[in-house]
């Protein structure tokens, strides 16, 4: 599970401003250093590709894409409360390619 990203001067209606953010261990597990890019099919959007800045591998996780931004933003997955960013479920598909949904929790019984 990942979770949506916003952040640089991109206002928070700013597709530019946004990505998906992976923890460390899951970039590390998913993630190959000999990619330059990944193609992610975003649900009900289609595929993108989004490249792997130096720096997702240091220390800012994220693949950072206005097309990313969009697909949130028109979904309604954003923006999103302060520090509760939306969840992402990003599921390996084959070698560098990827499927992406934005998590729907489930409602209680009764709700």
């Amino acid at each position: 599970m990942a979770s949506g990203w916003q952040g640089g001067s991109a206002g928070p209606n700013e597709p530019a401003g946004y990505g998906i953010k992976f923890a460390a261990d899951d970039r590390d597990r998913y993630f190959d250093q000999s990619w330059d890019h990944v193609v992610v099919d975003l649900d009900g959007v289609g595929p993108t590709n989004i490249n792997l800045s130096e720096s997702f591998w240091r220390r800012c996780s994220e693949l950072r894409s206005a097309d990313v931004g969009r697909w949130l933003l028109d979904s309604g997955a954003a923006p999103w409360p302060k520090q509760n960013p939306t969840r992402i479920v990003v599921t390996p598909v084959d070698g560098n390619c990827f499927a992406a949904r934005v998590h729907k929790p489930k409602g209680l019984p009764g709700f």
